[in-house]
């Protein structure tokens, strides 16, 4: 009776085995987050879309408006994360930095000599 259902054993387990190798774990960046920083500058919040693929991570910050800025040159190493983001065309690039913890992630904009804190908190 075992005969009977080796092969069946067989043909679920190599199938379970072949879709591991073939859909690589998200990213702990993937998804929808809610940004915040307060600077000298003032208070920014947005809603930002990140993609992974592989250790390139990509997306934007939605501001509200009409207003995004891209992430750029992001790279995604386990739960941390770093990208650049041109803030509408000015001479102001902040390098971004992070460490995800779960649904929470807290990091570092640097712009212009001066680094600033952040957070994000996953949102729907």
């Amino acid at each position: 009776m075992i005969r009977n259902f080796f092969p069946a054993i067989l043909l679920t387990l190599l199938a379970t085995l072949a879709s591991c190798a073939t859909s690589p774990a998200a990213s702990p960046a993937d998804g929808t987050w809610d940004f915040a920083m307060v600077s000298p500058m003032g208070s920014v919040s947005a809603k930002v879309i990140m993609t992974t693929n592989g250790d390139t991570l990509a997306g934007s910050f939605d501001l509200g408006n009409g207003r995004t800025w891209a992430i750029e040159d992001g790279v995604a190493n386990g739960n941390v994360i770093s990208f650049s983001i041109d803030r509408d065309g000015s001479p102001m690039i902040y390098e971004m930095s992070a460490t995800i913890e779960g649904d929470d992630m807290t990091g570092v904009a640097s712009a212009m000599g001066m680094e600033v804190p952040w957070t994000m908190t996953r949102g729907s």
